[in-house]
């Protein structure tokens, strides 16, 4: 199978070229153990970057997730969740915590109690309007990136390292500088992200013509890990199993649990590209039992085992910088 970068002209870049942030910084956080921010969902997408430190999101009724200096979380879809030092620590409502403990005009906010300091930025931010349904449909609920992983993410260190600076800087206006340099850094991001799901094909554009298709592809991306089959898909859409199948097939040009099986491995080697999560963390992530069940499929579709992949990933040539946000268009 060949890469994006192959075809530079194709449908698939042309999303990845439009994936453009607007971000806007909520605070830049000095947080002292204990403590905890509680984040309502709502609409807006959001992230989380640790510049110091680390802490454990969570979002309801699943286990929580470490973070560490230099890790970012995004969550396309606006849910609900916590941060805090510990999982068991109390946690605020952030909207509560800044109005009774405002931030100053750059955005900072100093929180907690007297252990351990994380520095943590956090936002919320919108894609452009062209082809915000479809990079939607391809992100999984939390996207959790290595911003100083080897390798294909090694670009993002200095930017990375912009952030960390200004964080420690006190000269006025930081708070535009943050968003600006959160455009290009959270760009990249998804894109390199996008890059590594690429290799499966799942960047359709087809199905944005026919919702109740969109509707299911949007289900298959959102949740892996879920024992999909033809009958579950065709209920949570309305449709009939035969005309779902018919109708998925002729959108798509596949049967649907064809479909199931390339948006698996395409989060998988998406994760595989922007994580050092392990193999076997993946594959329980995008609905595998084993890392050997996932590496024996993951091999059968590309020809690369899931660390031959990642070791190639590496190395491959990412979409420049300029390509992305211009700092001074915002």
């Amino acid at each position: 199978m060949e890469r994006l970068t192959d075809h530079p002209q194709d449908a698939v870049t042309e999303v990845l070229r439009a994936v453009k942030v607007h971000s806007t910084v909520y605070c830049l956080s000095e947080l002292h153990a204990p403590w905890g921010l509680r984040i309502g969902r709502d609409a807006a997408a959001k992230f989380h970057l640790v510049l110091e430190g680390g802490c454990w999101l969570q979002l309801d009724e699943t286990p929580p997730i470490a973070i560490s200096s230099g890790e970012l979380v995004v969550l396309p879809r606006g849910n609900g969740h916590t941060v805090r030092d510990q999982p068991t620590s109390t946690a605020r409502d952030l909207n509560d915590l800044l109005r009774d403990e405002p931030a100053d005009e750059d955005a900072r906010l100093v929180h907690g109690g007297s252990g351990p300091l994380t520095r943590l930025l956090c936002g919320g931010f919108a894609l452009g309007d062209t082809l915000t349904q479809a990079v939607h449909t391809l992100l999984p609920t939390v996207l959790h990136l290595d911003a100083r992983a080897t390798g294909v993410t090694a670009w993002l260190e200095p930017i990375f390292g912009l952030l960390e600076q200004e964080a420690h800087s006190s000269t006025p206006g930081a708070k535009a500088i943050f968003e600006k340099i959160a455009d290009v850094f959270l760009t990249q991001a998804l894109r390199s992200y996008l890059v590594g799901a690429e290799e499966t094909g799942v960047l359709a554009l087809e199905p944005l013509l026919d919702p109740p298709i969109a509707r299911a592809v949007e289900l298959i991306q959102s949740e892996p890990d879920r024992e999909w089959t033809v009958t579950d898909l065709a209920r949570e859409i309305g449709m009939s199993r035969t005309l779902f199948t018919r109708r998925f097939r002729d959108v798509l040009g596949e049967p649907p649990m064809r479909y199931v099986a390339k948006a698996r491995l395409g989060r998988a080697a998406g994760y595989l590209a922007t994580t050092n999560s392990s193999v076997y963390k993946i594959a329980l992530l995008v609905g595998y039992d084993s890392d050997a069940s996932l590496s024996k499929a993951f091999k059968r579709e590309f020809g690369l085992t899931p660390g031959q992949y990642r070791e190639r990933a590496a190395t491959a040539p990412v979409l420049a910088v300029r390509d992305t946000v211009q700092l001074s268009d915002r």
